[in-house]
């Protein structure tokens, strides 16, 4: 028997979109505002004032304890054991065969505590895979000992078995494996930066007072656990952005000052009383800011965001305004230019992944990949018909590859595209066709992105 498809989730700033005359549609399993008045203008608003998103659709995992930056070394590509407390990285969870099962956004908050922040529609891989590279990665540093299982509520709400027992996982002693110290010493060492923050993450309950979120973890060992029912997380991008967010009623930023604050970077804060986490990073090739608060205090944060930016020009956006913002700057989409069957050299992500790492997940299937497999390009033609995804793309009168993604570019006024190409025909400047439902239009193969801010 066909069981019947969930209903789409929706963000608990919901209300507030419908409020505004929000169209909405189904994105990662979430029903998402799409626009609000018209693509374009949310678009130029972005580029030219700012603009506010909704992105509560995305997935949010604390991973904390001793062994934390150990075990993130071993499940993602990249090294974040090196990554600063207060700094962020981008990341790629990958697969055996070495394909990406998503990308993420690392958040270091404290020396044994992370932040991750992974893709609405991957919610259930992410966490799947975090579940299973416990049980590879801890024979490595040592059989006996015990891994948390990611408490996961997104798996609870699906009906998962597997997951709602994963909720009951619990961290053990594990510093007695790390070969550096005792248990005893490593206990020592954990309750002496505790001292340093406020709380443990998440403490995300309605009602509960205000927790901060440079944390580290108290007791030894690795504690995985999906956040993100219990957070809003809303984004604040454009050239006004910093403007907006230090005038915003309400808000105090506790930590580094705005100003101070780097490009993929974070600071703490509070709004009315709620722990507020803003973090300098973006999807939309602009300078801004992303802001993560628990549900409760989520609608009170985007009304005074809205309030405080309207003499500004800021607008509520969609998810339209998003993938064309997102294009430009030549930045990736899971499901387009990401997937299972894509290993990160193909996407321009080979720089991601340490490759001298002695262990990771993927490892042995990236050496294996074949040397010949399509490559991730930008095409930008001059007429007005854009290739969309799907659509071939010809050398002559072979086809030697497929847009990912298309679009007119509302800020450069001729249509752009990324595409995955023979490496023939990769070269900038090699000139190729898209056929454009039966119509041949020239493109030019271009280096991304397409788009940069001015500094």
């Amino acid at each position: 028997m066909t069981e019947t498809p969930a209903p789409p989730r929706t963000s608990p700033l919901h209300d507030r979109h419908e409020a505004l005359g929000a169209s909405f549609t189904d994105f990662g399993g979430w029903n998402m505002p799409v626009r609000y008045t018209s693509d374009l203008a949310e678009h130029h608003a972005v580029r030219e004032t700012a603009g506010l998103f909704d992105i509560s659709h995305m997935a949010e995992f604390v991973v904390a304890g001793p062994r934390a930056a150990a075990f993130l070394d071993y499940v993602l590509a990249g090294r974040l054991s090196a990554m600063k407390v207060g700094k962020a990285k981008y990341s790629l969870v990958l697969a055996a065969s070495g394909g990406i099962v998503d990308d993420v956004i690392v958040y270091r908050t404290g020396p044994q505590s992370f932040l991750v922040i992974a893709n609405a529609g991957n919610r259930d891989a992410v966490a799947a895979a975090l579940d299973a590279a416990q049980g590879t990665w801890a024979p490595a540093s040592d059989a006996s000992t015990g891994s948390a299982t990611v408490a996961s509520a997104a798996a609870a709400s699906t009906g998962s078995a597997t997951a709602a027992a994963a909720s009951t996982g619990s961290a053990t002693a594990a510093a007695a494996s790390t070969g550096s110290a005792t248990a005893a010493a490593a206990t020592s060492a954990a309750d002496a930066t505790s001292a340093d923050a406020a709380a443990a993450v998440p403490e995300p309950v309605e009602g509960t007072s205000p927790r901060s979120f440079a944390v580290v973890a108290g007791s030894t060992g690795l504690r995985v656990e999906d956040v993100t029912d219990s957070y809003a997380l809303i984004a604040l991008q454009g050239p006004e952005a910093r403007g907006i967010l230090g005038s915003i009623p309400g808000v105090e930023i506790t930590g580094t000052p705005l100003a101070e604050l780097g490009y993929y970077a974070w600071t703490e804060g509070v709004f009315e009383g709620a722990s507020l986490f803003v973090a300098r990073t973006g999807y939309t090739g602009e300078d801004g800011y992303e802001l993560m608060i628990p549900t409760a205090q989520a609608g009170a944060l985007w009304d005074a965001v809205l309030a405080s930016g309207r003499d500004a020009g800021l607008v509520p956006c969609g998810l339209a305004a998003r993938d064309t913002l997102r294009l430009e700057a030549g930045m990736p989409l899971y499901g387009h230019e990401l997937s299972r069957d894509i290993v990160p050299a193909q996407a321009g992500l080979g720089r991601v992944v340490a490759v001298d790492k002695p262990a990771f997940v993927g490892k042995d299937g990236l050496s294996s990949a074949p040397g010949d497999a399509p490559v991730l390009v930008g095409l930008v033609a001059q007429r007005r018909r854009a290739g969309r995804a799907g659509y071939a793309v010809l050398h002559g009168d072979d086809v030697v590859g497929e847009i990912t993604s298309g679009a007119l570019s509302p800020t450069l006024g001729h249509p752009v595209a990324m595409a995955f190409v023979a490496p023939a025909a990769s070269d900038p400047g090699t000139e190729l066709t898209i056929d454009v439902r039966g119509t041949r239009i020239p493109a030019t193969v271009t280096a991304l992105p397409f788009y940069r801010r001015n500094a």
